[in-house]
């Protein structure tokens, strides 16, 4: 494998592949003591001097693309695709990095990655997990448990705690890892910690990932996590980053479903504005029913601005209450359909809600955020903003507040952006009880 050279003063150690890659268990049994608690590589004390309005990404040698790592199992890439007759349609192989890889919510998710349900059933994918330190054991774990799923479409997984080489080469980055919001810890701690995370795993990104990487933050407070991100990593298009809030949407289907009696699919443009926190925005003004504006079908007009609005804001806090922890299932549904409405074409006159950055929005949003606004796509990976939606003096107040929330927390992280010195004046605490 090749080592990387960050700076002068500063290399990157070389890694075996035992710590990267997972071995079969017929392999001897001592094979175990391979991942016993890695070591911290160099890049955790990699510190970089910001000034106001600029971020340094540390420069890195691009490695020799014949110098794979070795791998084992059923998961080394030792053939040709296109020599086996069952496979010689398929696609290119793409790779997907997953942080926070060991976690409930993406012990959901790889599994829909690996099957074929996201991508199709023509693409073979390569996982890249990422993991911690105490992490390593759990996420042989869930390599083991890939292996015996016996997936065809699954040709590589390789699993380890340093961004720099499970990024390398990434197509795709579902960033899920984030520290829970612990008893007593303000919103601004939570912020800055998290912040530190996705700041560093920006700078991988823009070191080694495919220069197209497509990224879905899913980590909390997500919106202000991928706009850290996006900062740290110049060199890949800001429109190419996304902040969650897929699941808001499929929440307030629902309600508007259940309210009017039919199944969730007759409800379509369904818009989440905003921040993925109690300010978020579910938009009835421009969703609709079966063809028809949502306040043409419900009219009870009341519920609409109070108790719907409401319980899609407390959904997550209401879940929580019934089954003791915060989403996993519905949480790794909902990445699949942020993932496959970039990936196939926008059904003739629907959109979706992503968290993007506002940079050149037609709503007059402040520009600088990520915010969750109606997208349109070909099925190319890429997106564009959808600009036949209506206004009225209740959306865009409510547009306003959560507008303002995601300004404040822009603030509060500058030191990690690039933009100067933090201020936190955050509006009030407006957290999803979920992160709490």
């Amino acid at each position: 494998m090749a080592v990387t050279q960050f700076n002068p003063a500063c290399s990157k150690p070389r890694l075996h592949s035992s710590q990267l890659s997972f071995l079969p268990r017929n392999l001897p049994r001592h094979r175990h003591c391979s991942f016993a608690p890695l070591r911290r590589t160099q890049h955790a004390r990699i510190s970089c001097s910001v000034a106001p309005n600029e971020v340094q990404v540390p420069a890195v040698k691009t490695p020799d693309p014949k110098s794979k790592a070795e791998c084992y199992g059923v998961f080394c890439l030792t053939y040709d695709l296109r020599a086996e007759e069952e496979t010689r349609s398929w696609k290119k192989l793409i790779n997907i990095a997953v942080s926070g890889a060991a976690g409930m919510i993406a012990n959901h998710l790889l599994f829909k990655l690996a099957s074929g349900e996201v991508f199709g059933p023509d693409q073979p994918i390569a996982l890249k997990l990422l993991g911690s330190e105490r992490s390593i054991q759990a996420l042989e774990g869930v390599a083991m448990e890939l292996e015996d799923s016996l997936f065809p479409l699954l040709r590589e997984v390789s699993i380890g705690i340093d961004p720099y080489e499970v990024f390398q080469d990434a197509e795709w980055a579902l960033l899920i890892g984030a520290k829970p919001r612990g008893p007593g810890m303000e919103r601004a701690d939570l912020l800055d910690i998290n912040g530190q995370i996705y700041a560093a795993q920006g700078r991988a990104l823009n070191a080694v990932a495919s220069r197209n990487v497509k990224v879905i933050v899913v980590g909390n407070p997500c919106n202000t996590n991928a706009l850290i991100c996006l900062k740290n990593a110049p060199n890949i298009p800001a429109k190419n980053f996304h902040a969650l809030t897929r699941l808001d949407e499929n929440r307030a289907k629902c309600q508007l479903a259940l309210k009017a009696g039919v199944f969730y699919d007759k409800v379509s443009n369904m818009t989440i504005w905003g921040n993925h926190s109690t300010t978020q925005v579910p938009d009835f003004l421009n969703a609709k029913i079966n063809g028809l504006p949502v306040k043409e079908v419900v009219k009870d007009h009341k519920w609409l601005e109070e108790e719907f609005t409401e319980k899609v804001q407390k959904r997550g806090g209401a879940l929580i209450q019934k089954w003791g922890r915060s989403s996993a299932a519905s949480t790794s549904v909902s990445i699949v359909d942020a993932i496959r409405s970039l990936v196939t074409p926008t059904p003739e006159g629907d959109w979706f809600s992503s968290g993007v950055y506002s940079n050149g929005n037609p709503y007059g949003i402040a520009e600088g955020i990520v915010f969750s606004m109606p997208c349109r796509s070909k099925g190319d990976g890429d997106y564009e903003l959808v600009k036949d939606v209506i206004f009225d003096d209740y959306l865009r107040k409510r547009i306003a507040k959560t507008e303002a929330e995601l300004l404040a927390e822009k603030r509060c992280v500058a030191h990690l952006t690039g933009e100067g010195i933090a201020v936190c004046d955050l509006p009030g605490d407006t957290m999803l009880p979920g992160e709490m």
